[in-house]
């Protein structure tokens, strides 16, 4: 079973858990109630918005967009976090899509910006439960999900950098090798 096949199982196994010990209230402590439901909730939400960005992106980012492009400051950022260091033992949730055998550098880079979106997007909604708790008026709780959402935000946000850091590195091989097929040095993607 993939990371994939993983991920949606422990979702179901803890939203079923959830809604079954909402059912038997009282013989299920409340807090177990509350973290098997946040624990649904971020599993769940992550594999939604990567299914929404892979339904209506499907790989094919505009590389060029300025929300994209390589800030001044990012490089020394990258070094200060030793990216170069971590960044490999990160998992990768399709790593089809970064294949250089079965796409080009440019379809790759494109990958990286949805993917990049995909965990932005995630970081930012990793707060709801924290937002939800503040409005229900819920203080008591409110440290719990601040650390939970800080910290699952913080994984999404690694990820923004492992593909911010890559991506000017996999632009300039693809500029490279359409270089080479436009002077006929080596054959285009079929």
């Amino acid at each position: 079973m993939g990371l994939r096949g993983k991920m949606v199982a422990v979702t179901v196994v803890c939203l079923s858990a959830t809604l079954l010990s909402l059912c038997f209230r009282g013989a299920v402590p409340l807090a177990v109630t509350i973290a098997l439901g946040t624990t649904a909730y971020h599993l769940g939400m992550r594999l939604l918005v990567g299914l929404i960005f892979d339904r209506t992106m499907a790989n094919k980012a505009d590389v060029g967009a300025a929300w994209f492009r390589e800030l001044s400051w990012e490089p020394r950022l990258y070094r200060a976090l030793r990216v170069r260091r971590w960044k490999a033992h990160m998992p990768t949730w399709s790593p089809d899509s970064f294949d250089p055998s079965r796409h080009t550098w440019a379809e790759i880079a494109q990958a990286m910006c949805q993917a990049e979106l995909v965990h932005e997007t995630i970081a930012v909604l990793s707060f709801l439960p924290l937002a939800v708790c503040v409005a229900c008026g819920d203080w008591g709780d409110a440290p719990v999900f601040a650390i939970t959402s800080i910290l699952a935000s913080a994984v999404d946000l690694s990820f923004v950098v492992i593909q911010r850091y890559n991506r000017p590195r996999v632009l300039r091989i693809a500029r490279r090798m359409s270089q080479k097929v436009a002077q006929g040095d080596v054959q285009g993607p079929t």
